[in-house]
């Protein structure tokens, strides 16, 4: 069965009608192309296109049509708009009842209408994976508030910190996703059913009403732009390649901190893999396919990018290429994002591996606010710390067992009280703005992420 012909004598050659073929992947829309025909039947009864009697052929055809689909998904079809109307043609004695229910519709229309319920659908259950992963972010900052490790910039050992600070930077990177993934599903919640082709339907059909029946808050304005604009695939595609990003980096640290060459944690095992050939390996691999993943998430963005990037407006079928990204990062998601919440949750924090550590170098910084206040100025207090590591660097000894004379000829503002510096719990107190690490500022933080969550 095809959609269109009626002006053709030739039929479609088979390598054009194997190219032409969407069904292998657009059947996963059939619910959404069933439950838009029965508004559309609907609102053609309103118009008077379709009489009440035909109308309930059509929605009761449609049932069976549901049925149909449900169990066996169609796989011969050129697409799953086709699907629909052969089934329910096959249901419905009267051709003719069926052959009305395309009125002033188009499969531009449609298919941009069903790919957009389909996917504000799917977001949701995204959005709420991602949810679950900030859930044991928070549970495990709230366990490991006090706990010391250092904290790095340029993979060097930078300042202490709390591993709290860690997981709630994780925490609010994937918050930032979630805003981003509402908005893409705000976006696609616009409706293009009744711009049919490209110039509106003739019939008087309600788009307002179709809108509520089908659950999109609004109606897109123009009707060129409803069936050639793929824009919200594009919001959604970025989205999702940012958020893989956050998730990868996140895999990268757990890598990283469950070695044996820093230990500061572990997770269950049955989040990794083993060797074929080392018998004493225990790998990552969960979290490193997490990781890699992200470089399908990427291509799919660049995918689509690359196909809408040359368009003229209207509808053009290159846009039959809207799909596969998206299902592909959608199920790429769906894979990932409940392994990270695992590997999390499972997460096990190794305080004393942490703590071993801390080296005095990392108060480096403590030691020239110390001599800020007392009044030198930042440069200069700066410069002197650098001499005072080069002192004891060459002197094989930490910065904190020079002696006061030492430290005094180097500059003379250092004081008895100069030991107050050399104290990571004292270093993180001190950080004390919100968005630090003291105590006071990650219990705000914790209920400001809290009160995220309700969102």
């Amino acid at each position: 069965m095809k959609l269109w012909g009626g002006r053709f004598r030739k039929p479609t050659a088979p390598e054009l009608e194997t190219l032409s073929r969407s069904i292998e992947f657009d059947r996963r829309l059939w619910r959404e192309d069933v439950l838009i025909n029965r508004a559309y039947a609907r609102e053609l009864a309103e118009v008077g296109i379709l009489s009440a009697l035909e109308l309930e052929q059509i929605l009761t055809g449609l049932e069976v049509v549901e049925a149909k689909l449900r169990e066996n998904p169609p796989l011969a079809d050129e697409d799953i708009h086709t699907a629909v109307e052969r089934v329910l043609a096959e249901v419905i004695e009267d051709p003719e009842v069926v052959s009305k229910l395309p009125t002033g519709r188009s499969r531009n229309d449609l298919a941009a209408t069903g790919f957009r319920m389909y996917l504000a659908n799917e977001i949701g259950g995204v959005l709420e994976n991602v949810r679950k992963i900030q859930t044991v972010l928070l549970e495990k900052a709230k366990t490991s508030a006090n706990v010391l490790l250092p904290g790095y910039t340029h993979m060097r050992r930078g300042q202490p910190v709390v591993f709290a600070q860690y997981l709630l930077a994780w925490f609010w990177a994937l918050e930032r996703d979630r805003a981003r993934l509402r908005g893409a599903r705000e976006r696609a919640l616009e409706l293009p059913l009744g711009a049919g082709a490209l110039a509106g339907n003739p019939f008087g059909v309600d788009r307002n009403r179709l809108a509520r029946e089908l659950g999109f808050p609004v109606v897109f304005p123009n009707s060129i732009d409803a069936v050639s604009s793929r824009d919200f695939a594009l919001e959604f595609l970025s989205s999702a390649a940012i958020l893989g990003v956050n998730l990868s980096r996140m895999a990268e640290d757990l890598i990283l901190w469950s070695g044996a060459e820093y230990s500061f944690v572990s997770f269950d095992e049955s989040y990794a893999t083993g060797s074929s050939l080392m018998p004493q390996k225990q790998n990552p691999d969960g979290l490193e396919l997490v990781r890699g993943k992200t470089g399908r998430l990427l291509g799919d963005l660049v995918s689509l990018l690359t196909t809408v990037k040359g368009l003229a407006t209207g509808y053009q079928r290159d846009l039959q290429e809207d799909k596969e990204p998206v299902f592909d990062a959608l199920d790429t998601l769906n894979l990932t994002l409940p392994v990270m919440e695992g590997v999390i949750g499972s997460l096990v924090v190794r305080e004393e591996q942490m703590a071993k550590a801390l080296s005095f170098d990392l108060l480096a910084t403590d030691l020239a606010e110390y001599l800020v206040r007392k009044g030198v100025s930042f440069r200069r207090a700066h410069d002197a710390v650098g001499q005072v590591l080069a002192r004891a660097e060459e002197r094989g000894v930490a910065p904190f067992e020079l002696s006061l004379e030492d430290l005094r000829a180097l500059s003379p503002e250092f004081g008895s009280d100069v030991s107050s510096a050399f104290d990571f719990r004292a270093s993180v107190e001190r950080r004390d703005s919100e968005g630090g690490v003291s105590a006071r500022a990650i219990e705000v933080q914790v209920r400001k992420a809290e009160r995220a969550l309700t969102f």
